[in-house]
């Protein structure tokens, strides 16, 4: 049996590539839905969708602009991404470094 994502789980909002398009064009600037759906080839609704998984992620937040609301990145979730995969990186680096320094080279 396979079990569902916990809600708010920024790798699984990330596995979607309409998601990451959202990401990297909030990258370039806070947008409004309407901004985001003209720039995807997804419809408003699906759009409004994607950035309330982008929400409980932690990966966006959103703040009233008149009557638009408007979306924006959140460095604190973006941060956590990037320090875990830094981490996990990291550990693959040493652990590879480690395994080529106590490899002896094949003779030819």
């Amino acid at each position: 049996m396979i079990s569902e994502p916990a809600p708010g789980d920024p790798f699984e909002a990330l596995g979607d590539p309409h998601r990451r398009d959202i990401l990297r064009l909030l990258s370039e600037g806070d947008k409004p839905v309407r901004g985001l759906a003209d720039a995807l080839p997804i419809s408003r609704p699906a759009v409004s969708r994607h950035l309330r998984l982008l929400k409980e992620a932690g990966l966006v937040a959103e703040r009233a602009q008149g009557t638009l609301r408007i979306y924006y990145l959140r460095d604190e979730g973006l941060r956590a991404v990037q320090a875990y995969l830094e981490g996990v990186w990291g550990d693959a680096a040493r652990r590879f470094r480690l395994l080529a320094e106590n490899t002896a080279p094949a003779d030819d």
